[in-house]
């Protein structure tokens, strides 16, 4: 099996620092700085990623323009056809992409090759995908509209923005990177990929595979460096037509600096979970350690609050605490259940939540846990609104419980938040459900499931200060072009003709 960095990846890596990507070829910055990444784990330094400069960041971009032009007259059978190369190289390296995911992210093993597996699936949808939407455009003819003759011939199709900007978050940064890259490059764009410091070389060595695939040079570029340093050079940058973004409140931010471009922002969640009195409790049971524990909470699509009714809240809260009792906590190469969370930062973020909670009276399900990064999975019953955690997203294996005397109490907490990704609702009444999935003010409610984005193909979106815009793959295609108009103008019909 070949370890990242080496075999095909060996030119990604010089002595101990991985390289950055541009114009086709792996390159040292001028900087001569690196940032080092911390294994979550092991809490010492893994990898070194280059610290970019503006300067470099300046040439990436203007190679992005021109590779975009040429790039924009690829036919698109051929643009599908280097994607679906790159979509097989990547499955084939999932080993060594994998390795990285555990070692930089903390992900667990199994999960970590699930990742890269359902990337090179994503890729190959968005080709097909793409070449059926962009394939086709629309005609229009003017006589609908009152006044008019038949003399106007109106010809609609899609062309790209020209530089797409991506910026993929820690906690899938293969995936959540192909999931921009993909629909960018079908829809004739070019791709300038900011990774998370964090998974930044997992991302180089995904980006390789798009290498190895034969892309022309300047068309993908992956620039990595401190986000003091090039993050709002990158954002605020001219040359940049279009900014596709996954992550927290530094989406708010630059939404607000970011000039007249479209905006693809996924931000933060704080999925409610409502239980009513005929659910079934085992299914939800289950549903809420997928959905609150997996990965250790560090999803935005994870349980983050369950509002369960007064009446099943213990019969629920038992059933929960056997599940939490059997999750094993360790590292991410043994594949255990719960992980390390991604850093030091993180951790303590989570301790504030917890200790609050604690000093605020609520129901400790299990004794509060932590050796370094680890945390261990806490269920916090009786939580109430004063809390923090009632409303702040953890991104950590804590799971606040709030009982419920009515529906549309829990409702009112789901839509009292000012997050507004996905939320969840447990019953065996359809009608119930679908009133209630009508009054969430979310993005996507899912019915007698826990929250979760996918299947890639499905759109993806939230309100509030959880985005703008809307993902999915033919959402994201969409959005990665803009309208373009042909007006054939013909002579006042004379009715002599015919």
């Amino acid at each position: 099996m070949a370890l990242a960095g080496t075999g095909v990846f060996s030119e990604t890596f010089d002595g101990d620092v991985y390289k950055y990507y541009a114009d086709g070829e792996w390159k040292k910055s001028s900087s001569n700085k690196s940032v080092a990444i911390i294994n979550p784990t092991t809490r010492k330094t893994q990898y070194k990623v280059q610290a970019c400069s503006q300067e470099e960041v300046n040439k990436v971009i203007d190679s992005a323009k021109s590779a975009q032009k040429l790039w924009a007259k690829t036919p698109l059978w051929k643009r599908a056809e280097l994607l679906h190369k790159a979509a097989a190289i990547l499955k084939e390296n999932k080993a060594p992409i994998a390795e990285c995911l555990v070692k930089e992210i903390a992900k667990p093993a199994k999960d970590a090759v699930t990742e890269v597996v359902r990337s090179g699936d994503l890729i190959s949808y968005c080709a097909e995908e793409g070449v059926r939407i962009l394939g086709e455009g629309k005609f229009l003819v003017s006589d609908s509209f009152p006044g008019n003759e038949r003399t106007k011939y109106c010809l609609t199709s899609k062309i790209p923005l020209g530089v797409v900007l991506a910026i993929p978050p820690f906690n899938y940064p293969v995936n959540l990177a192909v999931s921009k890259i993909a629909p960018a490059l079908i829809a004739g764009n070019s791709i300038v990929l900011k990774p998370p410091t964090q998974g930044a070389v997992s991302a180089l060595h995904m980006v390789h595979c798009f290498h190895l695939a034969g892309f022309p040079k300047g068309l993908i570029s992956c620039v990595t460096g401190k986000g003091s340093e090039i993050g709002d050079f990158l954002t605020l940058h001219p040359g940049v037509n279009c900014i596709s973004f996954t992550g927290g409140d530094t989406g708010i931010a630059i939404s607000k600096k970011a000039g007249m471009i479209p905006l693809q922002m996924e931000l933060g969640g704080k999925d409610a979970c409502i239980v009513l009195e005929d659910a079934d409790l085992d299914l939800v049971a289950a549903n809420i350690i997928k959905g609150g524990f997996s990965y250790s909470g560090q999803r935005c699509t994870a349980v983050k609050v369950v509002l369960v009714m007064e009446s099943v809240a213990d019969a629920l809260v038992e059933k929960v605490k056997a599940k939490v009792a059997k999750l094993s906590v360790g590292p991410p190469e043994n594949d255990s259940d719960i992980t390390p969370v991604v850093s030091e930062s993180s951790a303590n973020f989570i301790e504030g939540l917890v200790l609050d909670a604690k000093q605020k009276g609520a129901t400790f399900c299990q004794e509060y846990k932590r050796e370094g990064n680890l945390i261990w999975p806490l269920l916090l019953d009786n939580v109430r609104p004063d809390m923090r955690i009632a409303w702040e997203e953890p991104f950590g294996p804590v799971l606040p419980v709030i009982r419920i005397s009515s529906v549309e109490e829990g409702i009112h907490h789901c839509n009292a938040s000012n997050f507004g990704l996905q939320g969840c609702v447990f019953t065996k009444d359809i009608n119930k459900a679908m009133l209630i999935s009508d009054a969430m003010e979310t993005g996507t409610v899912q019915i007698n499931s826990a929250p979760a984005r996918g299947p890639d193909h499905f759109p993806f979106q939230g309100i509030k200060d959880s985005g703008i815009g809307s993902q999915g793959i033919t959402n994201s295609i969409n959005m990665m072009t803009k309208i373009k108009t042909t007006v054939i103008n013909l002579p006042s019909p004379s009715y002599t003709m015919g």
